[in-house]
């Protein structure tokens, strides 16, 4: 029978349930150009409104994740593994958990993208090192990968090239906060690089995209259901981000960050909690026969997770000598300045959103996606709940590029500060959502 894409947006609109060749037929209708755009939205609409069944959310995923080529790194000689967050301010555990995995005899090819909206992009991160190729081509990718045991990298056109154009789609129409949308847009991309095992950290909290926890447990169990319903390992954690999670917000500050933790030079405790917590779980995916906790401690603890990171950097084009030596490969803003509190008492409350906002005033983020990212701006020392202050205390240091800039994020960061007489006990790993 002939294609026709109409039928499939009116059975769903109808609040029917598609079959995985119909949604295959559409997925490639939308990648051949068969698939109208006014087509797409339409069907992005209709999802939104009926959503879809665990079945329709697998067969979606797996169309899109095969619109294009999908990676095969069966010549290695161990697991394959990656790792996504939802988003927030200060999250920067990627940076460490590859080389971590990496030191495991884990691989890791983990295909990363920017910042949205007043969240951290890892590749924005990645970009304040000299020389460092987030689009790699796919030879090098595959060089890094064996070679360094990990490669953090962007998106490739030919990678869940439908994912792109959809997403594009249900960003102009109103349809991105769709769980089932969401879940497909995800994992089509991460399962498209030949994964064998993922694990997933689902934000919640005043800097999540999903702030409450029945939101962030819903999607975190569908992530987990479809990815493990296309054949890939998967387990969630849901972790809080009523606070940022590093005590750097901005990009090269987050790089910093990244490598005095490696180091041991300095390691934030809730950073380092939730990236041993999310270390750990992925390489029990794996089938590991040991104590997985034991072992990444391990990893980050004899330096062998430095020495991963530091031979990802250089060969992506990095500086061989960048942990060593990353004060002269990092270029600084020109103005560094303490913000102060107004008041006695403890930190009660973070509007993480606002801090995360704050950056993107300062240049460290985009208010548009064709602005340049500043990647020297954000701030350092950032003080976490329950720190007591009293009035003259840094709250954190900004690094500005200009004194109007310096002023407006000084402004953000207090405001998003509440002091008071007390803080919460939020838990840092709120739970863990398994197949």
């Amino acid at each position: 029978m002939v294609f026709l894409p109409q039928e499939i947006i009116v059975r769903k609109r109808d609040g029917g349930e598609l079959g995985k060749a119909e949604i295959a037929a559409f997925i490639a209708g939308l990648t051949d150009g068969s698939v109208t755009e006014a087509q797409t939205a339409a069907f992005a609409m209709a999802v939104f409104f009926r959503d879809m069944t665990l079945g329709e959310r697998v067969a979606l995923t797996e169309a899109m994740r095969d619109s294009g080529t999908v990676l095969d790194w069966s010549e290695l000689d161990g697991p394959v593994v990656d790792k996504h967050s939802t988003g927030g301010v200060g999250d920067n555990v990627s940076l460490m958990l590859a080389p971590i995995l990496a030191a495991c005899g884990v691989y890791v090819p983990m295909i990363s993208g920017r910042g949205l909206g007043h969240t951290g992009g890892t590749l924005d991160k990645f970009d304040s090192i000299p020389g460092y190729q987030t689009q790699p081509d796919n030879a090098l990718f595959r060089k890094v990968t064996k070679e360094a045991g990990c490669a953090i990298i962007g998106q490739t056109a030919d990678l869940a090239p439908a994912d792109k154009i959809l997403y594009g789609i249900r960003d102009v129409t109103g349809t991105v906060e769709n769980v089932s949308l969401i879940t497909a847009s995800i994992l089509s991309k991460k399962l498209a690089a030949g994964l064998g095992a993922l694990i997933l950290d689902v934000k919640t909290g005043s800097g999540a995209f999903m702030p409450t926890r029945e939101k962030s447990r819903e999607l975190a169990k569908s992530l987990v259901a479809v990815a493990n319903g296309a054949g890939t390992k998967t387990a969630a954690l849901i972790t809080d981000m009523n606070e940022p999670l590093a005590s750097a917000a901005g990009n090269a500050l987050e790089i910093r960050n990244a490598v005095e933790f490696l180091t041991g030079a300095h390691r934030d405790p809730r950073l380092l909690e939730v990236t041993l917590a999310l270390s750990a779980a992925a390489l029990e995916l794996t089938g590991f026969d040991g104590n997985a906790r034991h072992a990444v401690r391990s990893a980050l603890a004899s330096g062998k997770a430095t020495e991963h990171f530091a031979k990802m950097v250089q060969l992506l084009g990095g500086p061989a000598d960048f942990v060593e030596k990353m004060d002269t490969h990092l270029t600084p803003a020109p103005i560094v300045r303490d913000v102060l509190a107004e008041t006695d008492g403890v930190v009660a409350s973070i509007d993480t959103r606002g801090v995360g906002m704050a950056v993107v005033a300062l240049g460290g983020g985009r208010r548009q996606a064709t602005d340049t990212i500043d990647h020297a701006v954000g701030f350092d020392r950032l003080l976490g709940l329950g720190a007591a202050v009293t009035s003259g205390t840094p709250l954190a240091r900004i690094h500005a590029r200009d004194e109007a800039s310096m002023r407006d994020a000084e402004q953000r960061l207090v405001a998003a500060y509440r002091i008071g007489t007390a803080a919460p006990a939020n838990p840092l790993i709120v739970e863990r959502i398994d197949a």
